[in-house]
């Protein structure tokens, strides 16, 4: 048995790590992923409490793993960690600072052992309507959807080379990323959903921008084609905080791939509780 627990989009609230630090210590899984939006928002890093923000990871999040790390000894879990885009990649040197200390491991566009199992970590989502760039790539080419601001516009936290923004899509560096590998025992934590799931659906019904209808799905058709075309054994998902509570689904199987969400819009804790060896019987409590 490969017991494992997801959750993504806790967004800084303490609370919700809270309870996530209970259930880990009480069910002492093998492994935990968080999928990205861990952190405050983004917006505070331009506020006048920019310095609380900026402490967020060393003072609250590496230093309670670190505690559950201790209490727990041998039984603590391989930790598993991406960001999502409203979180800064000025941020990113202090995860990596942690997983340096082994408190988990970082592993956007990275392979790692896990087992039986290989999981692949991918922070990158396709341009949203907000500001903040830094975890955005454009999709399979350089559409933008209306509303939505073009990666190589809005601001970053980190400089990036000039081309980056440009050239840089989410549909080329997941074929970098799994090159030719066999995904067929393949855990992939991403931050985006695929695209026309029940994993991506927005709450955009009826809206429009300069008289054009906005898709009420906003995931990622190259995660989507990814998916379909290499088969991973599981994928995990965030980003769309409603879409659980507009289709009524948390979970879909997409090909061969069982695909999960953790994303919620309640104030609850989202966990995901799956088994790698056996993921059909995937459960997702609110708490």
């Amino acid at each position: 048995m490969t017991p494992c627990i997801f959750v993504t989009d806790l967004h800084g609230h303490i609370t919700r790590y809270q309870k996530l630090f209970a259930a880990i210590a009480a069910e002492r899984p093998a492994a935990v992923f968080l999928g990205g939006d861990l952190l405050p928002s983004s917006l505070l890093a331009l506020a006048a409490d920019a310095e609380h923000y900026r402490d967020f990871v060393a003072d609250f999040l590496s230093r309670e793993f670190q505690k559950l790390r201790e209490a727990l000894g041998e039984a603590y879990p391989r930790v598993f960690l991406i960001l999502g885009n409203d979180d800064s990649r000025m941020e990113e040197a202090g995860i990596r600072d942690a997983a340096a200390e082994g408190i988990w491991e970082y592993i956007h566009n990275r392979k790692v052992p896990l087992g039986k199992f290989n999981v692949y970590g991918y922070a990158y989502v396709p341009p949203t309507p907000f500001q903040l760039k830094d975890w955005e790539r454009y999709d399979v080419s350089r559409y933008v959807d209306p509303g939505c601001i073009s990666p190589e516009e809005g601001f970053r936290s980190v400089a990036v080379p000039p081309n980056e923004p440009k050239y840089a899509t989410i549909q080329k560096d997941l074929a970098r990323l799994a090159g030719h590998d066999d995904l067929s025992r393949a855990i992939f934590l991403f931050h985006t959903p695929p695209y026309q799931t029940k994993l991506d659906r927005a709450a955009l019904d009826g809206k429009m921008i300069d008289h054009v209808p906005l898709d009420v799905h906003i995931g990622s058709i190259a995660v989507k084609r990814f998916i379909e075309a290499r088969r991973p054994l599981i994928t995990l998902h965030g980003h769309v905080h409603e879409s659980a509570r507009l289709t009524g689904q948390w979970r879909e199987q997409v090909g061969e791939t069982h695909a999960f969400s953790a994303a919620h819009d309640g104030p609850e804790l989202a966990l995901v509780r799956f088994d790698a060896e056996n993921p059909a019987e995937a459960r997702r409590e609110l708490m």
